[in-house]
């Protein structure tokens, strides 16, 4: 199981990153708090203060087509925000 699956790259997540020093990445759903600390601290090497986790519900989404009305949901995934201690960083650009 990958348990990372991709940081979360926008604005609102990135106001958190410059304030509070909180990092956003969207996880595997089966995924625990444990497993995801695990994965973070070896793949980035940082020390994590605190993890909170959240299951975002997709939102529902409707098009028109010749065939009347198509509705259906996006799906729904597990995002956990995690915070580090002081003086510590993730950079998501330098290892591209």
């Amino acid at each position: 199981m990958e348990i990372l699956k991709k940081p979360i790259l926008t604005e609102k997540a990135s106001a958190l990153t410059e304030k509070l020093n909180r990092f956003s990445f969207k996880v595997d759903h089966r995924a625990n708090k444990l497993e995801i600390k695990g994965a973070i601290e070896k793949m980035y090497g940082v020390n994590i203060q605190a993890i909170n986790t959240i299951v975002v519900y997709g939102k529902t989404k409707s098009r028109n087509t010749k065939a009347g009305v198509v509705t259906g949901n996006a799906p729904k995934y597990k995002k956990a925000i995690v915070t580090l201690k002081d003086g510590e960083t993730i950079d998501f650009y330098s290892n591209i």
